[in-house]
């Protein structure tokens, strides 16, 4: 029944997840929060910030780690800036490692909510579904691990787009968070690298700006990392028809 408060106690716990990141997005939009993630507040900071890592680099790195993971359940546009001062303040290795455990906390946020709320509707639409929806969720599970790479390397899709696809399309938790973990890598690295090499720029009178620190060169190749990923499904799938046919 429709009217068993057990359901409909059910039914409200399914959207508080979701509930409580649409919360957070409006909060953090509403606050202006983002405003402040830019490279000018990091030069301004930038004393203050190296003195709390030398006092305390475990607690300077779970604080970097919260932070990131709430930008990105925000969905907030503040992860180039962010991942370029975790580059800046740890070095390129420690920050990329930071920076991607935090990313992965914030999307495995989004997909749990996603898909908790939404995910059985949509389900159900699909396999109900004979025509491009089916078909693409065929596809997508059949090569789930070369699509999610291909899209967690390529920089061209938005960040929260690729965190809610995989959420309506079935895609498993842990093989989610595998991908979002090691497809994001590449990209972290490449941006903590240069926040790492900051120095200079920061100490400058010029307005620092990330069109003067991110080249063509540097996207160029983390699309060829992402066109590599989706050979793969391509070679993939020619292989098993050589196989079905032989």
């Amino acid at each position: 029944m429709s009217g068993d408060p057990t359901v409909r106690r059910a039914g409200i716990r399914r959207w508080l997840p979701l509930a409580a990141i649409v919360a957070l997005i409006v909060a953090a939009f509403a606050s202006g929060a983002h405003e402040y993630v830019t490279l000018t507040a990091l030069r301004e900071n930038r004393e203050w910030l190296e003195a709390q890592v030398a006092a305390s680099l475990g607690l300077a790195a779970a604080t970097f780690i919260v932070l990131y993971a709430a930008a990105t359940a925000a969905s907030l546009p503040t992860g180039t800036v962010l991942t370029l001062t975790g580059g800046f303040l740890f070095g390129p290795w420690i920050g990329a490692l930071l920076t991607v455990t935090g990313a992965t906390i914030g999307a495995i946020g989004i997909f749990l909510a996603a898909s908790t709320a939404l995910g059985g509707a949509l389900k159900a639409r699909l396999e109900k579904s004979g025509g491009a929806l089916a078909a693409m969720e065929k596809g997508f599970r059949e090569d789930a691990l070369f699509y999610l790479l291909f899209l967690r390397l390529t920089p061209i899709f938005p960040f929260f787009v690729v965190n809610l696809a995989p959420a309506f399309l079935g895609v498993r938790l842990p093989l989610y968070a595998w991908t979002t973990f090691v497809g994001i890598f590449p990209g972290t690295l490449v941006y903590t690298f240069i926040g790492a090499g900051l120095g200079k720029a920061l100490e400058g009178t010029a307005e620092p700006s990330l069109e003067n620190l991110v080249s063509t060169e540097i996207l160029l190749g983390l699309g060829g990392l992402g066109a590599m990923s989706l050979l793969a499904v391509v070679v993939r799938r020619v292989m098993r028809r050589r196989s079905g046919g032989a």
